[in-house]
This record gives C-alpha cells, sequence and structure tokens, in this order.
C-alpha cells in the first residue's frame, strides 16, 4: 500500500475485519504484486469508463456484470468484498476527492458512474 496513505487508513478501517484480512493476504506483496494490483484496478476502473461513453446505463445488466466483476477482483486479491462494502467504495469514489480525481483520470465523470452502478447493482 503507498505510505502516504497507509495510516490513515489503519485510523479509518484498522479496526474491520476487512481491513485485518487485507493485511494478512498483502503481507508479503512485493512491488511487482502490488504494480500488477494497480495495473488490474486501472484496467476494471477503464472497463467502467467505456461503459459510460458507451452510453450503458448504470442500471443496465452490462454494467451489474463490470460492478461484479470489480468486487470479485478485489475479493480475489485484497479482502472478501461484501455488497456493503462495496456500497460503502462507491459512496468514497465520489465524497473522497482524492479517489474521484484519481478515477476521473480514465474519462471525465467514471468515478460518479462507478457509484451509480454499484448503488442500482447493490440496492
Amino acid at each position: 500500500m503507498n505510505n502516504q496513505y497507509a495510516e490513515e487508513a489503519r485510523r479509518r478501517f484498522g479496526e474491520t475485519d476487512a481491513y485485518r484480512e487485507s493485511e494478512q493476504r498483502t503481507a508479503n506483496y512485493t512491488e511487482q504484486d502490488w504494480s500488477a494490483l494497480s495495473d488490474g484496478m486501472d484496467a476494471v476502473i477503464g472497463g467502467f469508463a467505456k461503459l459510460n461513453t458507451s452510453g450503458v446505463t448504470p442500471d443496465d445488466e452490462e454494467a451489474h456484470l463490470h460492478v461484479r466483476k470489480l468486487q470479485q477482483f478485489i475479493s480475489d486479491r485484497l479482502y472478501t468484498c461484501t455488497d456493503e462494502i462495496l456500497r460503502g467504495l462507491g459512496q468514497m469514489y465520489v465524497a473522497d476527492k482524492r479517489f474521484q480525481t484519481n478515477i476521473d483520470k480514465h474519462g471525465e465523470g467514471t468515478a460518479a458512474y462507478i457509484a451509480a452502478c454499484i448503488e442500482s447493482c447493490c440496492a
């Protein structure tokens, strides 16, 4: 994890099962593992950006399948990502400008689109 945000994450989420699971699962990650994780997440987010620019609405089955792809990606690499956790992530993607700015590098409005897709899928 990027050291810049590690302490903040520990303060905010350190008491949760998901945080503990993530710490345990990533304890031996190499720089290459972290890079692959970042590249994979960029690919998933890029997929949302393409759906958004293609006019796929957040309530469309294709958007929901991509939400589940995101959820599985997180679950496979970091922690068990429940619908509740995923909804919280979607909200954070738009509430925290750092996330929004990073995600919107894939296309203007991508963060809000992902949040809407997650909300529609996990409602």
